[in-house]
């Protein structure tokens, strides 16, 4: 498919190639898997430029072979020469080589061989004044590739001058990659974004199998829910790549927080544990692999805990939990699994209203400009009873005079639109906040809304996605 909405990387690239020929210049690219790191890189790359993917399943012999073989290819060292040691390999490319080399998945190099991290570290700083070499390291184990760069103890700290964050690509990235493949109808739109968020992968896949065009449904039926279906196994090999042997208990939270778990006592609820005995693990999944995340209140100190990963929240919530129907009787899973889906993607419907609500915002078409957004969520009593309410979206001015309170509704029926504005303005009061308010709807039909509120409807929300300004990436 057609490369989408990088262009501030690309330019960020061009940019250190430029600078590289005055002086060594280092670049490192992390990012979750799938998100589009190795085609950015392939996109960027020119022909006399180098690529090496670090393979962990290889030992260090085999890889070196492997980059040897690529050296020679590519001109840089004879037929007759060989590589014996990694001292060697990166002695040739910093005497020898001009442009780009990119090693792909270098945090890897921590099971194939560390020793070529101190080595990295010798020859970077021995050569900085050296002109013509730019490097690029790419990583998606996110944790690991902070700490190999960002943690003052390990050899390659300090040795970077660009980082690239490179996030999903934003609900307008991949509403452009959807109607690139003939979807049109915005239902189908939002079901497949609830589904896949920004990561190009999944986008090429319905491509490569044919699937341009088809109805939501149709998709996820072909890609999930048929006989060596294409996705099957997608979610697993991540999160193998990722946890290698020990994924036990990550796979059991993971499970736990997709359906419904919320909190570390919710969790080991689910799972019938020691709340003490899930803290580490959770830990990790939240710092290290960054899979997890705390979703805060705006206006409180409060969070809920849950699965950054669009596509491994749906696994974990539809799939995971039912492994042998999954192998057995998966057609039937299937259609179970699709008559749930509304009600899933109207719950996910949060997220991607923030997604439209931070374009507005940046646009400047909203009654102020926010610099803080989420859900709220507080308590109050009624007869003497403890009750909660929640506020789907709540958007704060800088100086915090300015509030925005908004429902999120994604479903068939038109809303009403009078019924959901009095319900906002009374769990607004239960907030205590002083300041200026404002009240927001977005769904996707709204009838009877007062003049007061602000109304983002399908025909506001298509004009949101069409147009060429806004954001293009998750902020």
């Amino acid at each position: 498919m057609r490369f989408v909405n990088r262009e501030h990387e690309i330019e960020v690239l061009h940019k250190a190639r430029e600078l590289s020929k005055r002086k060594l210049y280092t670049v490192v690219i992390y990012g979750m898997r799938r998100v589009g790191k190795t085609r950015l890189l392939l996109e960027f790359l020119e022909e006399n430029d180098l690529y090496f993917f670090v393979n962990k399943t290889k030992t260090s012999e085999s890889l070196l072979r492997e980059y040897e073989e690529i050296l020679r290819k590519k001109g840089v060292i004879t037929k007759y020469e060989s590589l014996s040691t990694w001292d060697e390999f990166f002695g040739v490319l910093f005497e020898r080589f001009n442009g780009a080399v990119a090693f792909d998945e270098f945090q890897e190099f921590q099971k194939v061989d560390p020793s070529v991290f101190p080595l990295l570290q010798k020859l970077i700083d021995t050569n900085e004044n050296r002109a013509g070499l730019m490097l690029i390291f790419t990583g998606s184990t996110i944790g690991m590739m902070e700490k190999l760069f960002k943690d003052s103890k390990e050899p390659l700290y300090g040795r970077i001058k660009r980082e690239i964050h490179l996030k999903e690509l934003g609900i307008k990235g991949a509403y452009e990659m959807t109607k690139e493949l003939k979807i049109g109808d915005l239902d189908d739109f939002m079901t497949l974004y609830a589904l896949f968020g920004g990561f190009p992968k999944y986008y090429v896949t319905i491509k490569d199998e044919g699937l341009e065009g088809k109805s939501s449904e149709e998709i996820i039926k072909n890609l999930f829910f048929t006989p060596s279906a294409p996705l099957e196994e997608e979610v697993p090999k991540i999160l193998s790549m990722e946890f290698g042997r020990r994924s036990g208990v990550y796979y059991d939270i993971l499970e736990a927080v997709a359906n419904g778990a919320t909190s570390i006592s919710k969790i080991a609820g689910y799972l019938n544990r020691k709340e003490t005995s899930l803290t580490r693990h959770l830990k990790e999944l939240t710092k290290y692999f960054k899979l997890l995340s705390y979703d805060r209140a705006v206006l409180g100190k409060e969070g809920v805990i849950y699965i950054r990963h669009p596509l491994i929240n749906f696994w974990f919530r539809f799939i995971h939990p039912r492994l042998s129907e999954y192998e057995a009787m998966r057609e039937d899973l299937g259609k179970e699994v699709m008559s749930m889906l509304p009600d899933y993607v109207g719950k996910r419907f949060d997220f991607i209203s923030r997604e439209l609500l931070w374009i507005l915002n940046h646009k400047g078409e909203l009654p102020f400009k926010f610099t803080q957004m989420g859900r709220h969520w507080g308590y109050y009593r009624e007869e003497g009873v403890r009750r909660v309410y929640e506020i789907d979206l709540v958007a704060v001015s800088r100086d915090r005079k300015k509030a925005l309170f908004g429902e999120c509704k994604w479903r068939g029926k038109p809303v009403d639109g009078k019924k959901v504005f009095e319900e906002l303005k009374k769990k607004s009061e239960l907030t205590g906040w002083k300041g200026d308010k404002y009240y927001l709807i977005i769904a996707k039909r709204v009838k009877n809304a007062p003049e007061e509120a602000i109304v983002l409807d399908e025909k506001a929300i298509l004009k949101v996605l069409d147009s060429s300004e806004g954001l293009t990436s998750i902020p």
